[in-house]
């Protein structure tokens, strides 16, 4: 999975292209409004939403990894760790998701489309996840299989209703049965991978590796997910990293085409970089060495004899007319001009 944000070992020298922020955010508005409208169309059968949830459940069990209960009664009967799981579940990949993305394309402008890539694949993926399979969550389990729905439970202290982590009134806006892959742990352990590998503070790196372990353990003690929908969320998250280096050689050559058969406004679109004739385009690189041969100065010409080169440095301790080399321009005998010399030869 790191791979998919790391340089290649034969990648070339950056040219100075930055994305630019009046394509990206549109695009990425595009799609997370796709995802959200297809999230809400894919809404299956409850009967069926909970059978799948109890065969999770009945697998988890069977394979010693329930630890959905514990931590469920534990954020249950803890309010100081409840009520902050629960504003920590509605809130938090709302706003650490987009820092992590904005961080990247400020700062690690280089890796920043893989980095975008990785997590617009991943999230078409887990979409295809709720199509395939919804899931009730524990927390919309009849009550005899003993969990209990701590958003509703702290509700009175957020703002988000008793039906769902949407905002009260809402609740019919969002589905609920969209519990497998978690998406919450997904793009927590995104944001996890890039501030581990690219963070230069050590608490940016210990953020990194701690936020997808804090998340998975509240998506799972507010009884919004298993853990087998966490471990899922992992694996979208894999193959998502996995299909950077197609997707990207497919858009590279979606751009080549519109830009090769489309003009004016419309081409700035395909362009792989700034408009061609822009002052972006035309600005040179930093750190570039220029081709063009160094013109000669003398242009054939010579000094005369005793002519001293304007701006020509000399030492202090040299008299006029002495180059930096020691060497009396105008080809005086060295004996002449030393300080050796008797004054009479001088």
């Amino acid at each position: 999975m790191p791979h998919a944000i790391a340089p290649p070992a034969n990648a070339q020298p950056a040219t100075g292209h930055r994305p630019r922020w009046w394509t990206e955010l549109p695009l990425i508005a595009v799609v997370y409004a796709l995802y959200s409208v297809g999230r809400l169309l894919v809404r299956g059968d409850v009967s069926t939403a909970v059978d799948h949830g109890l065969a999770i459940l009945r697998l988890e069990q069977a394979l010693y990894l329930n630890a959905e209960h514990p931590l469920n009664r534990l954020f249950t009967s803890t309010p100081s760790l409840g009520i902050p799981a629960d504003f920590a579940y509605a809130s938090l990949h709302y706003a650490v998701t987009p820092a992590v993305l904005i961080w990247m394309f400020r700062r690690r402008s280089a890796l920043y489309r893989s980095a975008r890539v990785w997590l617009m694949n991943s999230t078409l993926l887990g979409l295809v996840g709720f199509s395939l399979m919804p899931t009730c969550p524990p927390r919309l389990l009849d009550a005899s299989h003993g969990f209990v729905d701590t958003m509703a439970q702290y509700s009175a202290y957020g703002w988000w209703g008793q039906g769902a982590s949407a905002p009260r009134g809402l609740s019919g806006m969002t589905n609920q049965y969209a519990a497998m892959p978690s998406l919450h742990v997904g793009w927590s352990l995104w944001c996890g991978v890039l501030l581990w590998r690219h963070g230069r503070h050590p608490l940016v790196r210990a953020a990194g590796v701690a936020y997808p372990l804090l998340t998975t353990v509240i998506v799972m003690g507010t009884a919004n997910h298993y853990f087998l929908d966490a471990v899922a969320g992992a694996a979208v998250m894999g193959a998502g990293a996995l299909l950077v280096k197609p997707v990207t050689r497919f858009a590279d050559r979606v751009k080549a085409w519109g830009a090769a058969r489309f003009t004016g406004p419309v081409a700035v679109l395909f362009a792989a970089g700034p408009p061609h004739g822009s002052a972006a385009a035309q600005r040179p690189v930093s750190g570039a060495v220029s081709v063009t041969a160094p013109p000669n100065v003398s242009s054939g010409c010579k000094t005369s004899p005793g002519e001293r080169i304007p701006g020509q440095r000399t030492t202090s301790a040299d008299p006029p007319g002495t180059a930096v080399d020691g060497a009396s321009v105008g080809g005086a005998d060295p004996a002449a001009t030393s300080d050796d010399a008797p004054a009479a030869a001088r």
